[in-house]
């Protein structure tokens, strides 16, 4: 299995949108990413695969695990065919968010994509970063 960071701004797409999308579907088309690398690592992801989602902007911080549903397929909302997505559903909310804040100043994740290149929108997480955070959120996997 691998482990990714994927990217929303709550104000678009939420956590709670995502588990409206879970309730009447199952999962989530993570639709309109427009960047090759970001487009990559989603044709890298494996059903099954775990992410964190990450709410950017105002209050950027990681907010929970969605996982893997359906493996990179066409984005149905790019019209020239050069973009693909992935279906996420949600498996928990972290009861504390772990803020930018928290992991820019953790020295056992200094070297996170998220610290060193924020702005890639879906990116990889290493096996140890991933254990890491599940640690700050209590959460057990």
């Amino acid at each position: 299995m691998n482990y990714w960071l994927m990217k929303t701004e709550p104000g678009t797409f939420s956590w709670d949108d995502l588990e409206k999308d879970f309730m009447t579907r199952g999962w989530s088309e993570w639709d309109g990413v427009r960047n090759y690398e970001a487009r990559n690592n989603m044709c890298a992801m494996k059903q099954g695969d775990e992410v964190f989602i990450y709410h950017s902007s105002i209050k950027p911080a990681i907010v929970g695990i969605g996982r893997i549903v359906h493996e990179a397929h066409a984005d149905s909302s790019d019209t020239s065919g050069l973009w693909q997505c992935v279906d996420v559903a949600p498996v928990k909310k972290f009861a504390c968010p772990i803020s930018l804040a928290v992991v820019k100043a953790l020295p056992q994740l200094k070297s996170m994509t998220l610290v060193k290149r924020g702005r890639l929108s879906v990116q990889s997480v290493t096996h140890e970063e991933w254990k890491f955070i599940l640690k700050l959120a209590a959460v057990t996997s």
